[in-house]
């Protein structure tokens, strides 16, 4: 697994609106509503990350969930955190 250069991350981030690349990391906050369409949200988002063993780090303020996605093992960003942020676009649209 091979950390994505600067030109690669842009050029994906353009199909993914609302994400944005911060230091070595994606990053995206999420209007859930209130507190519990926010709690939703998150447990959906946690079973897409266990299916994918890679797992974001999530901050909820009552509606807003704010989603950070980096592969620390590979010292920033790479296609699995992609993958993930697709996988979390397809349940927030659907929800």
């Amino acid at each position: 697994m091979s950390v994505l250069h600067s030109d690669e991350i842009a050029r994906r981030l353009e199909k993914l609106p609302g994400w944005h690349h911060r230091g070595n990391a994606l990053e995206k906050h999420f209007d859930r509503r209130n507190f519990d369409g926010s709690l939703a949200f998150v447990n959906a988002v946690a079973k897409a990350a266990n299916e994918q063993n890679h797992h974001p780090d999530v901050t909820i303020s009552w509606n807003d969930v704010a989603l950070t996605l980096c592969s620390h093992d590979a010292g920033g960003i790479t296609d699995r955190d992609f993958r993930l942020a697709e996988a979390i676009e397809a349940l927030a649209a659907g929800s």
